[in-house]
């Protein structure tokens, strides 16, 4: 696998510290929420954030639910086809609670919005987005990360839960996949 990247962008270090980071601000941020009796749900969107959410979760110092969704807007290609479906839904009711989605990686928005929408749609207390990364492109949909562990350059990343037709997921760095990999 190594062998098909081109270049690492992040560290399994650098990961860690970023997570830490975001953990802390969580933590101090969401405190007077838990001091109040309300509850914080962190959902990991399937299969990219999983291990980003994991590692996210055991550095926020407060209690929290996590549950997930599972969103396909990719199938085995590189871009988003735009259309959204709705694979694994919620197990937990979120209306009054306090959501903080868990991303991979944002990068057209469009699965996102459509995400956030029908969330918002659910009546929670409130809606945030950490993301581990963020491209910069200009078709990007608009959409507000609270939290942001990276921003990446507009190439094709995987590892950290990311991946190319379900593959590199398991790597502990992120990194971009040789273009001849998927051309």
């Amino acid at each position: 696998m190594h062998k098909d990247i081109q270049d690492i962008l992040f560290t399994e270090e650098e990961i860690a510290q970023r997570i830490e980071e975001i953990g802390a601000d969580i933590t101090k941020e969401y405190a007077e929420v838990i001091a109040k009796g309300e509850s914080v749900l962190l959902i990991s969107v399937l299969r990219g954030a999983a291990i980003f959410m994991a590692d996210l979760a055991r550095t926020i110092d407060l209690p929290v639910e996590m549950d997930y969704m599972a969103i396909s807007s990719y199938g085995n290609g590189t871009k988003s086809s735009g259309v959204v479906r709705i694979l694994k839904d919620l197990t937990s009711d979120i209306k009054g609670q306090h959501i903080i989605v868990v991303e991979d990686i944002l990068d057209s928005g469009l699965t996102l919005k459509y995400l956030l929408k029908n969330l918002a749609s659910r009546e929670p207390a409130s809606i945030e987005v950490v993301t581990l990364l963020r491209k910069k492109t200009l078709q990007q949909a608009k959409i507000n990360c609270k939290y942001i562990g990276f921003e990446c350059p507009d190439q094709f990343i995987v590892g950290y839960g990311l991946d190319y037709a379900e593959r590199y997921r398991n790597l502990p760095y992120i990194g971009i996949l040789k273009s001849e990999v998927y051309h």
